[in-house]
């Protein structure tokens, strides 16, 4: 197997696992949109319903490309565990959050669930750069949209 062929294996998986990770804690979402969620009294800057669908997946694809970015190349460097250690933390409270708010219908556990997240993307971003400048820009995106999460979750949190 090439360098090449080696590196594309290793986003494309990584692509695949993210959106996988997305799908799955989607389930308690979409059943909680058309019913609990709609009930919810809401920030003044709260995006329709339609925009979260394609966020989404855009954010997993760019999460996913710059962990199979750090797969391969934290091959060979000292930090490359450690990077995808906390990757894999936050993808995990990534799923956690969308199980705890919409699924436990909890916004206030769900932002102390998003505020970790918010933290181990911060992290994230800090051993990707190490490894991979561009890998770590691939991730700045994701990190605002979840800072922009955090801001919706205090506001629906403070207003319920």
């Amino acid at each position: 197997m090439t360098r090449s062929t080696r590196k594309i294996a290793a986003v494309s998986i990584s692509i695949l696992l993210c959106l996988g990770i997305g799908f799955i804690s989607s389930a308690a979402t979409r059943e909680a949109i058309p019913t609990w969620y709609a009930g919810l009294e809401k920030p003044f800057f709260t995006p329709p319903n339609s925009v979260f669908g394609p966020v989404w997946t855009l954010l997993y694809i760019l999460m996913g490309w710059a962990a199979g970015r750090i797969w391969y190349l934290g091959q060979h460097h000292r930090w490359g565990k450690t990077a995808l250690y906390h990757f894999g933390m936050q993808l995990v409270f990534n799923g956690l959050w969308s199980v705890v708010f919409f699924g436990m219908k909890n916004p206030a556990l769900g932002l102390l669930v998003i505020l970790i997240l918010w933290v181990l993307i911060e992290r994230s971003v800090k051993w990707f750069r190490l490894i991979d400048l561009f890998a770590a820009r691939l991730l700045y995106p994701y990190w605002a949209w979840v800072t922009f999460a955090t801001a919706l979750n205090v506001g629906i949190w403070w207003l319920n």
